[in-house]
């Protein structure tokens, strides 16, 4: 009986697991193969500086969520050129499939407490990339009801907007470049919902 029980449960999970098909998984193990497959990079810092987003090669500040040290994107504070500058930093994402509804899980953190680094999670449904688009704030990181994990990395969970297809883009936002660091993305993951019958069937 426990043995009937168990293989029950086994096909269960299973089922689950099918049930929520990935539409989007993304180490950032080779930043620089991004851009060739969909990503977009647009840095709008004032004055804009030497970096955007890049490899997450600073390992002595912290290393990767999983896989080598240095396979996360990171940005920091020299995203805009001046001490006083605005930093203003997107990665945007391929348009994704989502069919009408998806949940996305990512891992983040920064380095250092005591900046004011913060990282926006948007949507745009369709197929455009233009920054204008990306009306739709889903959640902010570092803000007053979220603070920036600093000691690990943490994930967070979003449910995306209804919509047959989109884009999401990661924009990160510092008002006074003196002010921000180093942040990491890592492993970041969209999957279909279930569907209604798959869960009433489980």
């Amino acid at each position: 009986m426990k043995t009937a029980k168990f293989l029950l449960a086994v096909a269960g999970w299973a089922l689950a697991a099918s049930s929520q098909a990935q539409i989007l998984t993304e180490g950032f193990d080779d930043v620089s193969t991004l851009a060739g497959s969909g990503w977009v990079f647009t840095n709008n810092s004032a004055p804009a500086g030497a970096t955007g987003w890049f490899q997450g090669d600073n390992t002595s500040a912290f290393s990767s969520q999983s896989g080598a040290a240095n396979s996360y994107i990171a940005a920091n504070f020299l995203n805009a050129s001046e001490q006083g500058g605005v930093i203003d930093n997107w990665l945007i994402s391929p348009e994704l499939a989502l069919g009408g509804g998806a949940t996305l899980t990512v891992f983040t953190r920064t380095a250092d407490p005591g900046f004011a680094d913060s990282l926006e999670l948007r949507f745009s449904s369709g197929s455009g990339s233009d920054v204008a688009g990306f009306t739709n704030l889903l959640l902010t990181i570092g803000d007053a009801t979220t603070p920036y994990p600093d000691s690990d990395w943490a994930s967070f969970s979003v449910v995306l907007p209804t919509a047959v297809s989109g884009r999401i883009a990661f924009r990160y936002s510092v008002a006074d470049a003196f002010q921000a660091d180093y942040i990491g993305i890592d492993t970041l993951n969209v999957a279909a919902v279930p569907e209604p019958s798959t869960v009433a069937l489980l």
